[in-house]
Protein backbone atom coordinates (compact mmCIF):
# COMPACT_ATOMS: atom_id res chain seq x y z
CA UNK A 1 0.00 0.00 0.00
CA UNK A 2 0.91 3.04 -1.15
CA UNK A 3 1.01 5.05 2.75
CA UNK A 4 1.99 8.49 1.46
CA UNK A 5 -1.23 8.94 -0.80
CA UNK A 6 -3.31 11.36 0.07
CA UNK A 7 -6.98 10.62 1.74
CA UNK A 8 -9.43 13.35 2.05
CA UNK A 9 -11.63 12.10 5.10
CA UNK A 10 -13.02 15.70 6.34
CA UNK A 11 -16.81 15.64 5.58
CA UNK A 12 -17.15 12.06 5.89
CA UNK A 13 -18.39 11.64 9.67
CA UNK A 14 -15.11 10.68 10.75
CA UNK A 15 -14.61 11.97 13.90
CA UNK A 16 -11.38 12.74 14.28
CA UNK A 17 -11.87 15.51 11.09
CA UNK A 18 -15.38 16.27 11.64
CA UNK A 19 -15.21 17.01 15.92
CA UNK A 20 -12.05 18.77 15.66
CA UNK A 21 -13.57 22.46 15.92
CA UNK A 22 -16.30 21.33 18.02
CA UNK A 23 -13.84 19.70 20.65
CA UNK A 24 -11.05 21.52 20.10
CA UNK A 25 -11.37 25.10 18.78
CA UNK A 26 -9.78 23.58 15.91
CA UNK A 27 -10.42 26.03 12.59
CA UNK A 28 -8.70 28.22 10.21
CA UNK A 29 -6.93 27.51 6.69
CA UNK A 30 -5.87 23.71 5.82
CA UNK A 31 -6.12 22.60 9.86
CA UNK A 32 -4.79 19.55 10.82
CA UNK A 33 -6.31 17.18 13.57
CA UNK A 34 -3.80 14.61 14.93
CA UNK A 35 -5.80 13.78 18.05
CA UNK A 36 -8.16 10.88 17.95
CA UNK A 37 -6.59 7.42 17.56
CA UNK A 38 -7.00 5.97 14.44
CA UNK A 39 -5.13 6.75 10.92
CA UNK A 40 -5.63 8.80 8.07
CA UNK A 41 -4.93 5.90 5.75
CA UNK A 42 -7.73 3.65 3.60
CA UNK A 43 -8.41 0.38 5.26
CA UNK A 44 -6.40 -2.11 3.33
CA UNK A 45 -7.68 -3.36 0.13
CA UNK A 46 -8.21 -6.78 0.75
CA UNK A 47 -10.25 -5.33 4.09
CA UNK A 48 -12.12 -3.35 1.37
CA UNK A 49 -13.03 -5.95 -1.15
CA UNK A 50 -13.80 -8.49 1.98
CA UNK A 51 -16.90 -6.11 3.29
CA UNK A 52 -18.18 -5.94 -0.87
CA UNK A 53 -17.68 -8.91 -1.50
CA UNK A 54 -20.22 -10.01 1.84
CA UNK A 55 -22.32 -7.31 1.29
CA UNK A 56 -22.44 -8.41 -2.80
CA UNK A 57 -23.97 -12.06 -1.41
CA UNK A 58 -27.08 -10.43 -0.37
CA UNK A 59 -27.11 -12.93 2.66
CA UNK A 60 -27.03 -10.62 5.94
CA UNK A 61 -29.26 -12.09 8.13
CA UNK A 62 -28.68 -13.93 11.70
CA UNK A 63 -25.85 -15.39 11.89
CA UNK A 64 -23.82 -17.74 14.06
CA UNK A 65 -20.59 -19.65 13.73
CA UNK A 66 -17.73 -17.57 15.14
CA UNK A 67 -15.26 -20.63 15.01
CA UNK A 68 -13.25 -19.41 12.05
CA UNK A 69 -13.10 -15.98 13.54
CA UNK A 70 -11.93 -17.61 16.56
CA UNK A 71 -9.67 -19.59 14.81
CA UNK A 72 -8.14 -16.34 13.03
CA UNK A 73 -7.65 -14.52 16.34
CA UNK A 74 -5.99 -17.32 17.79
CA UNK A 75 -3.74 -18.43 15.15
CA UNK A 76 -2.71 -14.20 14.89
CA UNK A 77 -1.41 -14.64 18.71
CA UNK A 78 0.48 -17.60 17.66
CA UNK A 79 2.14 -16.71 14.72
CA UNK A 80 2.41 -12.68 15.81
CA UNK A 81 2.89 -12.95 19.18
CA UNK A 82 3.87 -16.38 20.21
CA UNK A 83 1.02 -16.76 22.55
CA UNK A 84 -0.37 -19.97 22.01
CA UNK A 85 -4.02 -18.87 22.47
CA UNK A 86 -7.32 -21.05 22.75
CA UNK A 87 -9.91 -20.02 20.39
CA UNK A 88 -12.57 -21.10 22.72
CA UNK A 89 -11.28 -18.61 24.94
CA UNK A 90 -12.22 -15.41 22.61
CA UNK A 91 -15.24 -13.62 23.62
CA UNK A 92 -16.63 -10.73 21.47
CA UNK A 93 -18.19 -7.58 22.65
CA UNK A 94 -18.65 -4.19 20.78
CA UNK A 95 -15.54 -2.73 20.26
CA UNK A 96 -13.09 -2.34 23.26
CA UNK A 97 -14.65 0.68 25.19
CA UNK A 98 -17.64 -1.76 25.30
CA UNK A 99 -15.40 -4.54 26.25
CA UNK A 100 -14.23 -2.58 29.41
CA UNK A 101 -17.86 -1.43 30.56
CA UNK A 102 -18.50 -5.63 31.16
CA UNK A 103 -15.79 -6.13 32.37
CA UNK A 104 -16.34 -3.32 34.75
CA UNK A 105 -19.94 -4.17 35.77
CA UNK A 106 -19.35 -7.78 36.13
CA UNK A 107 -15.94 -8.22 37.74
CA UNK A 108 -16.27 -5.61 40.35
CA UNK A 109 -19.34 -3.69 42.60
CA UNK A 110 -20.30 -0.45 42.41
CA UNK A 111 -17.69 2.08 44.65
CA UNK A 112 -14.79 -0.53 43.95
CA UNK A 113 -11.44 0.95 42.89
CA UNK A 114 -10.11 0.50 39.70
CA UNK A 115 -5.78 0.97 39.40
CA UNK A 116 -5.21 2.58 36.09
CA UNK A 117 -1.50 4.10 35.30
CA UNK A 118 -1.94 7.80 34.06
CA UNK A 119 -1.15 9.39 32.11
CA UNK A 120 -3.13 7.03 30.55
CA UNK A 121 -6.13 6.49 27.48
CA UNK A 122 -8.47 9.03 28.43
CA UNK A 123 -11.65 6.59 28.18
CA UNK A 124 -10.08 4.42 31.14
CA UNK A 125 -11.04 6.95 33.19
CA UNK A 126 -14.54 7.79 31.51
CA UNK A 127 -15.56 4.34 31.73
CA UNK A 128 -14.28 3.96 35.10
CA UNK A 129 -16.93 6.81 36.66
CA UNK A 130 -19.72 5.91 34.09
CA UNK A 131 -19.83 2.55 35.57
CA UNK A 132 -20.09 3.95 39.25
CA UNK A 133 -16.45 2.79 40.00
CA UNK A 134 -13.63 4.46 41.57
CA UNK A 135 -10.31 5.97 39.25
CA UNK A 136 -7.09 5.01 41.58
CA UNK A 137 -4.36 6.80 39.53
CA UNK A 138 -1.22 5.66 39.98
CA UNK A 139 1.15 8.40 38.22
CA UNK A 140 3.96 7.27 36.22
CA UNK A 141 7.43 8.46 36.38
CA UNK A 142 9.91 9.21 33.82
CA UNK A 143 13.13 6.85 33.82
CA UNK A 144 16.48 7.78 33.07
CA UNK A 145 15.81 6.46 29.05
CA UNK A 146 13.13 9.01 28.71
CA UNK A 147 10.22 6.85 29.13
CA UNK A 148 7.55 6.41 31.38
CA UNK A 149 8.00 3.73 34.28
CA UNK A 150 6.09 2.66 36.95
CA UNK A 151 6.93 3.55 40.69
CA UNK A 152 5.93 0.07 42.12
CA UNK A 153 6.38 1.13 45.96
CA UNK A 154 4.55 4.01 45.45
CA UNK A 155 1.62 2.19 44.34
CA UNK A 156 0.96 -0.56 46.75
CA UNK A 157 1.69 2.39 49.19
CA UNK A 158 -1.48 4.07 47.81
CA UNK A 159 -3.79 1.31 47.62
CA UNK A 160 -6.65 1.69 49.82
CA UNK A 161 -7.84 -1.91 49.85
CA UNK A 162 -11.13 -1.37 48.10
CA UNK A 163 -9.68 -1.66 44.67
CA UNK A 164 -10.70 -4.80 42.52
CA UNK A 165 -9.40 -4.07 39.26
CA UNK A 166 -5.74 -3.06 37.65
CA UNK A 167 -6.84 -1.93 34.10
CA UNK A 168 -3.41 -1.03 32.01
CA UNK A 169 -2.88 0.10 28.68
CA UNK A 170 -0.21 -2.30 26.85
CA UNK A 171 1.97 -1.25 24.95
CA UNK A 172 1.28 1.92 26.84
CA UNK A 173 -1.18 4.60 25.68
CA UNK A 174 0.06 7.68 25.34
CA UNK A 175 4.04 6.91 24.40
CA UNK A 176 4.25 3.76 22.83
CA UNK A 177 5.85 2.41 26.41
CA UNK A 178 6.02 -1.48 25.77
CA UNK A 179 6.07 -2.94 29.29
CA UNK A 180 8.97 -5.47 30.10
CA UNK A 181 7.80 -9.16 30.93
CA UNK A 182 9.72 -8.39 34.80
CA UNK A 183 7.46 -5.42 34.74
CA UNK A 184 4.44 -7.41 33.71
CA UNK A 185 5.13 -9.95 36.25
CA UNK A 186 5.08 -7.15 38.99
CA UNK A 187 2.28 -5.97 37.81
CA UNK A 188 0.25 -9.33 38.18
CA UNK A 189 2.17 -9.89 41.39
CA UNK A 190 0.28 -6.87 42.86
CA UNK A 191 -2.58 -7.77 41.73
CA UNK A 192 -2.31 -11.34 43.23
CA UNK A 193 -1.76 -9.90 47.10
CA UNK A 194 -4.43 -7.85 46.75
CA UNK A 195 -6.75 -9.47 44.82
CA UNK A 196 -7.89 -7.77 41.50
CA UNK A 197 -8.69 -8.90 38.59
CA UNK A 198 -6.01 -7.85 35.66
CA UNK A 199 -7.09 -6.37 32.76
CA UNK A 200 -4.51 -5.81 29.97
CA UNK A 201 -5.55 -3.94 26.90
CA UNK A 202 -3.40 -4.41 24.34
CA UNK A 203 -5.00 -3.11 21.62
CA UNK A 204 -1.55 -1.60 20.02
CA UNK A 205 0.06 -4.81 20.31
CA UNK A 206 0.52 -5.02 16.70
CA UNK A 207 2.11 -1.76 16.47
CA UNK A 208 5.36 -2.36 17.27
CA UNK A 209 8.16 -0.73 15.73
CA UNK A 210 10.81 -2.20 13.91
CA UNK A 211 13.19 -4.13 16.17
CA UNK A 212 11.15 -3.80 19.30
CA UNK A 213 9.22 -6.46 20.87
CA UNK A 214 5.54 -6.80 22.77
CA UNK A 215 5.21 -9.67 24.93
CA UNK A 216 1.61 -10.28 25.73
CA UNK A 217 0.70 -10.89 29.29
CA UNK A 218 -0.23 -14.38 29.27
CA UNK A 219 3.33 -15.10 27.68
CA UNK A 220 4.71 -12.82 30.39
CA UNK A 221 3.48 -14.51 33.28
CA UNK A 222 1.40 -17.58 32.60
CA UNK A 223 1.08 -17.83 36.30
CA UNK A 224 -1.62 -14.92 36.16
CA UNK A 225 -4.35 -16.30 34.08
CA UNK A 226 -6.79 -17.33 36.65
CA UNK A 227 -7.41 -13.37 37.30
CA UNK A 228 -6.77 -12.06 33.83
CA UNK A 229 -8.61 -10.72 30.92
CA UNK A 230 -6.62 -9.67 27.69
CA UNK A 231 -8.63 -7.25 25.38
CA UNK A 232 -7.43 -6.87 21.58
CA UNK A 233 -8.98 -5.87 18.36
CA UNK A 234 -8.25 -5.81 14.72
CA UNK A 235 -9.32 -2.02 14.95
CA UNK A 236 -6.38 -0.05 15.28
CA UNK A 237 -4.39 -1.86 13.45
CA UNK A 238 -6.40 -2.20 10.40
CA UNK A 239 -7.74 1.31 10.94
CA UNK A 240 -11.63 -0.45 11.10
CA UNK A 241 -12.54 1.17 14.12
CA UNK A 242 -16.41 1.83 12.40
CA UNK A 243 -16.30 -2.11 12.84
CA UNK A 244 -17.34 -1.95 16.20
CA UNK A 245 -15.58 -5.30 17.07
CA UNK A 246 -13.45 -6.46 19.66
CA UNK A 247 -11.92 -9.46 21.44
CA UNK A 248 -12.14 -10.56 25.23
CA UNK A 249 -9.63 -13.40 25.43
CA UNK A 250 -9.98 -15.25 29.09
CA UNK A 251 -8.11 -17.88 29.66
CA UNK A 252 -10.04 -19.06 33.01
CA UNK A 253 -13.44 -20.79 33.02
CA UNK A 254 -14.99 -19.06 36.00
CA UNK A 255 -14.05 -15.33 34.53
CA UNK A 256 -14.90 -15.84 31.00
CA UNK A 257 -18.57 -17.92 32.26
CA UNK A 258 -19.33 -14.56 34.12
CA UNK A 259 -18.25 -12.50 30.90
CA UNK A 260 -19.90 -14.75 28.68
CA UNK A 261 -22.96 -14.36 30.61
CA UNK A 262 -22.75 -10.64 31.35
CA UNK A 263 -22.53 -10.58 27.20
CA UNK A 264 -25.98 -12.47 26.71
CA UNK A 265 -27.93 -11.03 29.59
CA UNK A 266 -27.13 -7.39 27.45
CA UNK A 267 -27.90 -9.40 24.12
CA UNK A 268 -24.32 -8.13 22.98
CA UNK A 269 -23.05 -9.71 19.37
CA UNK A 270 -20.65 -9.13 17.19
CA UNK A 271 -22.08 -7.89 14.14
CA UNK A 272 -21.95 -10.03 10.49
CA UNK A 273 -19.70 -7.23 8.55
CA UNK A 274 -17.40 -6.65 11.96
CA UNK A 275 -16.73 -10.77 12.39
CA UNK A 276 -15.87 -10.25 8.74
CA UNK A 277 -13.63 -8.15 8.53
CA UNK A 278 -11.72 -9.14 11.75
CA UNK A 279 -11.25 -12.75 10.42
CA UNK A 280 -10.21 -11.24 7.21
CA UNK A 281 -7.66 -8.95 9.05
CA UNK A 282 -6.46 -11.45 10.74
CA UNK A 283 -5.52 -13.70 8.49
CA UNK A 284 -4.08 -11.42 5.34
CA UNK A 285 -3.13 -8.81 7.47
CA UNK A 286 0.43 -9.62 8.27
CA UNK A 287 2.42 -8.29 5.22
CA UNK A 288 0.14 -5.05 5.73
CA UNK A 289 1.48 -4.61 9.39
CA UNK A 290 5.13 -4.69 8.46
CA UNK A 291 4.69 -2.35 6.14
CA UNK A 292 2.39 -0.10 8.29
CA UNK A 293 5.27 -0.46 11.07
CA UNK A 294 7.91 0.37 9.25
CA UNK A 295 6.34 3.99 7.80
CA UNK A 296 5.06 4.84 11.11
CA UNK A 297 8.67 4.48 12.48
CA UNK A 298 9.83 6.76 10.11
CA UNK A 299 7.00 9.29 10.61
CA UNK A 300 8.12 9.10 14.31
CA UNK A 301 11.89 9.59 13.75
CA UNK A 302 10.44 12.72 11.49
CA UNK A 303 8.47 14.34 13.78
CA UNK A 304 10.89 13.68 17.08
CA UNK A 305 13.78 15.23 15.28
CA UNK A 306 11.58 18.07 13.97
CA UNK A 307 10.35 18.96 17.88
CA UNK A 308 14.05 18.43 19.28
CA UNK A 309 14.57 21.39 17.01
CA UNK A 310 12.33 23.52 19.28
CA UNK A 311 14.94 24.95 22.15
CA UNK A 312 14.01 22.70 25.44
CA UNK A 313 11.40 20.20 24.01
CA UNK A 314 11.42 16.43 22.80
CA UNK A 315 9.25 13.56 22.18
CA UNK A 316 9.29 11.04 24.59
CA UNK A 317 11.19 7.97 22.87
CA UNK A 318 8.66 5.23 21.53
CA UNK A 319 8.71 1.72 20.82
CA UNK A 320 4.73 1.25 19.68
CA UNK A 321 1.77 3.06 18.76
CA UNK A 322 1.61 6.14 16.56
CA UNK A 323 1.26 8.27 19.23
CA UNK A 324 3.66 10.57 20.20
CA UNK A 325 3.71 12.18 23.61
CA UNK A 326 5.32 16.23 23.66
CA UNK A 327 5.61 17.58 27.34
CA UNK A 328 5.41 21.28 27.16
CA UNK A 329 6.43 22.04 30.68
CA UNK A 330 10.33 22.98 29.67
CA UNK A 331 9.28 25.72 27.80
CA UNK A 332 7.86 27.76 30.78
CA UNK A 333 4.80 28.78 29.12
CA UNK A 334 1.00 28.35 30.49
CA UNK A 335 -0.92 25.32 28.94
CA UNK A 336 -3.44 28.13 27.58
CA UNK A 337 -0.01 29.46 25.73
CA UNK A 338 0.97 26.24 24.88
CA UNK A 339 -2.62 25.62 23.73
CA UNK A 340 -2.69 29.07 21.76
CA UNK A 341 0.26 28.32 20.00
CA UNK A 342 -0.30 24.99 18.50
CA UNK A 343 -4.41 24.82 18.10
CA UNK A 344 -4.48 28.74 16.52
CA UNK A 345 -1.59 29.55 15.38
CA UNK A 346 -0.38 26.45 14.33
CA UNK A 347 -4.09 24.57 13.52
CA UNK A 348 -2.94 21.95 14.52
CA UNK A 349 -5.07 19.51 16.94
CA UNK A 350 -3.46 17.00 19.52
CA UNK A 351 -5.22 15.13 21.96
CA UNK A 352 -4.73 17.84 24.98
CA UNK A 353 -2.44 16.30 28.63
CA UNK A 354 -5.01 16.77 31.09
CA UNK A 355 -7.34 14.47 29.73
CA UNK A 356 -4.82 11.51 30.13
CA UNK A 357 -4.67 12.05 34.01
CA UNK A 358 -2.44 12.97 36.16
CA UNK A 359 0.98 13.60 34.62
CA UNK A 360 -0.45 15.02 31.48
CA UNK A 361 -1.11 18.65 32.92
CA UNK A 362 1.57 20.31 30.65
CA UNK A 363 1.47 18.00 27.72
CA UNK A 364 -0.14 16.97 24.10
CA UNK A 365 -0.74 13.70 22.52
CA UNK A 366 0.33 13.98 18.77
CA UNK A 367 -1.47 11.16 16.62
CA UNK A 368 1.31 10.59 13.94
CA UNK A 369 -0.54 8.14 12.25
CA UNK A 370 -0.82 9.80 8.97
CA UNK A 371 0.99 10.62 5.57
CA UNK A 372 4.41 11.68 6.43
CA UNK A 373 3.63 15.18 4.04
CA UNK A 374 1.52 15.73 7.21
CA UNK A 375 3.92 14.53 9.96
CA UNK A 376 6.47 17.07 7.83
CA UNK A 377 4.02 19.57 7.44
CA UNK A 378 3.02 19.80 11.51
CA UNK A 379 6.61 19.95 12.22
CA UNK A 380 6.90 22.91 10.15
CA UNK A 381 3.72 24.56 11.78
CA UNK A 382 5.30 23.95 15.58
CA UNK A 383 8.62 25.30 14.52
CA UNK A 384 7.36 28.77 13.49
CA UNK A 385 4.90 28.77 16.53
CA UNK A 386 7.80 28.59 18.99
CA UNK A 387 10.28 30.23 16.61
CA UNK A 388 10.78 32.67 19.62
CA UNK A 389 12.07 29.98 22.11
CA UNK A 390 15.68 30.69 22.55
Amino acid sequence: MNFDRPTVRAGTHQVKWSAAEAALGLRGDDPLPMWVADMDFDAPQFLQDAVVDLARSGILGYFSGLDACSEAVANWMRTRHGWDADPAHVLYTHGLGNGIAVCLQTLSEPGDGVVIFTPVYHEFTTKIRRNGRRPHECPLEVGADGRFEIDFDALEAGLTGDERIMLISSPHNPAGRIWTPEEQRRMAQVCERHDMILISDEIHHDLVLPGQTHVPMPVAVPEVTDRLVVMAAASKTFNVAGARTGCLIVPDDTLREKLQTALKASDIQPNIFGVEITREAYRQGAGWVDSLTAYLAENIRVFSEGVAEIPGLSAMPMQATYLAWVDFAPLGMSPEEVSRRVVEEARLGPSPGPAFGTGGETAMRFNLGTQRARVEEAVSRLQAAFADVQ
